[in-house]
């Protein structure tokens, strides 16, 4: 009985791991890769859910131009994501689809 009963914190500490330590892990390095390619130009949004361009990089903050004249400080780890380049696909206007 002694023996299964550690094989059963055993089992519950592996479950733990790989539900809640690794994922947490892998976020780290995404957020830590993220900052490290930040890019003046860059087309950000932060986790606050400003969308804004980035006009300059320091050590622990990024300036970013959120609407023309308009610059604001964030912190770098604050960046939620890089807003791909791609041009967007375009939307057919509903409005000549009624009408035709």
């Amino acid at each position: 009985m002694g023996s299964s009963g550690f094989l059963l914190i055993v089992i519950a500490f592996a479950f733990l791991y790989f539900v809640l330590i690794r994922p947490q892990k892998r976020r780290q390095i995404e957020a830590q890769r993220l900052a490290s390619s930040l890019e003046v130009g860059s087309e950000v949004v932060t986790s606050g859910g400003i969308y804004g361009t980035i006009t300059s990089l320091g050590d622990d903050e990024v300036k970013v131009e959120i609407a023309p004249q308009i610059e604001v400080r964030v912190a770098r780890r604050a960046i939620g994501a890089v807003i791909p380049k791609d041009e967007p696909e375009e939307v057919p206007d509903q409005a000549s689809e009624d009408a035709g």
